[in-house]
């Protein structure tokens, strides 16, 4: 890729680069190596408060009916699965953006825009006579954070020269999906003490009831305590980064959409991203769900944490992995993976006792490590495929598609325990799905003889 424009077609000045060439290979070394690798750190950051952000709804919603939120089953899915929705659909428009406004606007005005759900979350959940619409309203906004990755990570791939995007991808990606982790790991910690000394601004504790147990919680700590890092992240954006020259106006980025390519990825990161993200806002309701109705039931924020920590762990690592072996031949055995767990699953999603919880968190853990392991590899995919700017585009669309997992996933649980009172159907219609990309992404990238090896 080279982009190299004269200095007066370059808008905002001191804000855009004049000049941008990753593959040559002097230009790398003499500075803009250091300059990727720069811009990765912060936008990673970035990315990590958007995924927390994203994602806080799924760790406060089962805390919900403890502290006096009269809420249906169907309703608590639905407040998990909203961010789901909002984050796919912003994620189509924010695919748009970086080509247009530049990274540096793009990615440091969006992550302070992660202010508005955190801060609406701090004061809500204080009171539990707060309207189930203005919850909904809330987990909508929460959205927001899952709308940034399909600028972020297409602008990330236009800072890195082809041989390194898997590895780059991989490592914003990863560390950017541990922020689901985080956010359900730090929250059952941070609410069980008063902030700051009980000082008046934190607020006051609410009254925890769980299993014939009443403890005092303060659940707006969850929020509160990632306000200053998103501050810090969305101004250090603004100061550190610069936006490469490569510009193309709405109509344009259309073109994508011609390429059949662009439809397989779409289904292969769907199979990946999509039940990575879709799985991992539902894990907690999940478990309450199968597990919660017996006697020393398991809390599912102990657990449900590993999911998303195993498949971010795994997505990290699996991108120097399909830089060298490939990324169709790493989603290949990656789908086999999932099709397998999927199945191991449904053994364990009907139980007569807490004996095979152990049995259906390994599965899901599994699970969730070839989700990341293909989010990864299909990254990989889609920068040989497509010329610089296509590949972003598409790495934003697909992006958005999966991104409504956790809408999907959320209405489907619903929808299965309230027709059959069980999460089976629909891990059985998920080894269908995967067997499909399995065979998919075989015939068209991963086989000997493939038109488009990638």
């Amino acid at each position: 890729m080279s982009t190299t424009l004269p200095a007066a077609t370059v808008r905002g000045g001191p804000s855009w680069l004049a000049r941008w060439e990753p593959e040559n290979t002097e230009f790398w070394i003499a500075g803009g190596r250091a300059r990727a690798w720069k811009t990765l750190a912060v936008t990673t950051a970035s990315l990590t408060m958007a995924f927390i952000a994203w994602f806080l709804v799924s760790a406060l919603v089962v805390r919900l009916p403890q502290i006096g939120f009269r809420f249906t089953p169907g309703q608590l899915f639905w407040l998990a699965a909203m961010p789901g929705l909002a984050g796919g659909t912003l994620r189509l428009v924010h695919m748009f953006l970086v080509p247009i406004y530049g990274s540096r606007v793009v990615v440091s005005l969006s992550t302070l825009s992660l202010l508005l759900p955190l801060v609406g979350w701090f004061y809500a959940v204080q009171d539990p006579a707060t309207p189930f619409w203005v919850l909904m309203l809330l987990a909508f906004l929460a959205g927001l954070g899952g709308g940034n990755f399909s600028s972020f990570m297409p602008s990330t791939s236009m800072f890195f020269p082809k041989r390194l995007q898997g590895t780059a991808l991989a490592i914003q990606a990863g560390v950017g999906n541990f922020g689901v982790s985080v956010v359900q790991f730090v929250t059952p910690w941070v609410i069980g003490f008063a902030l700051f000394g009980g000082m008046a601004f934190v607020g006051d504790s609410q009254t925890m009831t769980r299993a014939g147990t009443q403890s005092q919680i303060w659940l707006q700590n969850a929020p509160l305590v990632m306000i200053p890092f998103t501050l810090l992240f969305g101004v250090a954006a603004w100061f550190v980064m610069r936006s490469i020259p490569v510009k193309a106006n709405f109509a344009a980025q259309f073109d994508i959409f011609r390429s059949r390519h662009t439809w397989a990825q779409t289904s292969l990161y769907i199979m990946t991203f999509g039940a990575f993200s879709g799985l991992a806002a539902t894990f907690p309701l999940l478990i309450r769900q199968i597990y919660g109705g017996f006697p020393g039931a398991p809390d599912p924020l102990a657990w449900a944490f590993y999911g998303p920590l195993v498949g971010s762990a795994s997505r990290v690592l699996a991108g120097p992995l399909s830089d060298r072996l490939g990324g169709a031949r790493v989603t290949h055995w990656a789908g086999l993976g999932m099709l397998v767990c999927a199945v191991l699953v449904t053994l364990n999603t009907q139980p007569s006792s807490l004996d095979s919880f152990p049995m259906f968190v390994a599965a899901m853990l599994a699970l969730f490590f070839f989700a990341g392991v293909g989010n990864a590899s299909t990254f990989k995919q889609m920068p040989m495929l497509f010329a610089p700017r296509q590949a972003g585009g598409v790495i934003g669309f697909t992006a958005a598609i999966a991104a409504y997992g956790p809408f999907i996933f959320g209405m489907l649980f619903a929808w299965s325990f309230g027709a059959f009172g069980s999460a089976t159907p629909i891990f059985y219609g998920l080894a269908g799905f995967f067997a499909f990309n399995v065979a998919l992404n075989w015939w068209l990238y991963a086989r000997r003889g493939a038109a488009n090896p990638c």
